[in-house]
């Protein structure tokens, strides 16, 4: 079997789950690689901080690569200036492009992120815009030059799961970029579910770092991201709308 790897920006990854770093702690992160073979972990920046005592780049291995966040910007110029920080402080060219104004709901600007993903990509930046699912938006993305779009599955830290389930998966039909379904995938089968419809990975954060033991957790979400990437590469079977149909068959056994 030819490899199945994630491919982003030119560069490739093994593994499907990424882990947004919101909710750090060290456990949290040791259990991702470990267990959940996370090879993508998001960075706030406000935690980069050399020399400080508690610094999450101490806890992030080499193999591992860094997806900085602009997590606080309002707007596209502050955006701008994070990802311009976090490239200063060594944190490479990967950025996660996450703009937003409304602090109620933490729903994504899309507009204000086209804006920005486009600006970025021209100072030599590997994008991958947070956004709510919308193909207009989405096809602005891709004209802006960004390197994978992600939608929402559920507000931030909902942990709700799919509620925009119907859009992501336009996304995936209309898209060719790695379509990866962050924030509100709150259980394992949540994160199949999205594998099964063709996203490229998901990213979760809260589902784990919430969870009675972060380490078995983290496993789960393993082996549902694998499960559903194989479940979509299979071919699921068809639905039928109404009526059924007999797996085995119900006469002629008898006739011989």
């Amino acid at each position: 079997m030819s490899k199945d790897n994630l491919i982003i920006g030119g560069y490739e990854f093994k593994s499907r789950f990424i882990l947004g770093s919101g909710k750090y702690n060290l456990s949290l992160i040791r259990a991702a690689i470990n267990y959940a073979e996370a090879e993508i972990i998001t960075l706030a920046i406000r935690r980069a901080n050399p020399g400080a005592v508690d610094n999450i780049l101490d806890y992030i291995p080499d193999n591992v690569r860094l997806l900085p966040n602009t997590s606080g910007a309002r707007n596209k110029d502050e955006a701008i200036k994070i990802a311009q920080l976090s490239r200063e402080l060594g944190c490479g060219d990967f950025i996660k492009l996450e703009i937003i104004r409304d602090s109620k709901y933490l729903l994504p600007d899309n507009y204000e992120t086209i804006k920005a993903t486009e600006e970025l990509v021209n100072q030599g930046f590997i994008v991958l815009p947070y956004m709510y699912p919308d193909l207009n938006v989405a096809r602005d993305l891709v004209n802006a030059g960004a390197s994978a779009v992600m939608p929402l599955g559920s507000p931030i830290g909902s942990n709700k799961g799919l509620s925009t389930k119907g859009f992501i998966k336009i996304l995936i039909n209309e898209i060719d970029l790695p379509i990866i379904v962050d924030a509100g995938i709150g259980s394992p089968s949540q994160a199949c579910e999205a594998m099964e419809i063709g996203a490229a990975a998901i990213m979760a954060n809260t589902a784990i770092a919430t969870s009675g033991n972060i380490v078995k957790m983290a496993e789960a979400f393993n082996f549902a991201v694998k499960a559903g990437r194989n479940a979509y590469l299979s071919g699921l079977g068809r639905i039928l709308e109404c009526g059924s149909e007999p797996s085995s068959p119900l006469t002629g056994f008898l006739s011989e």
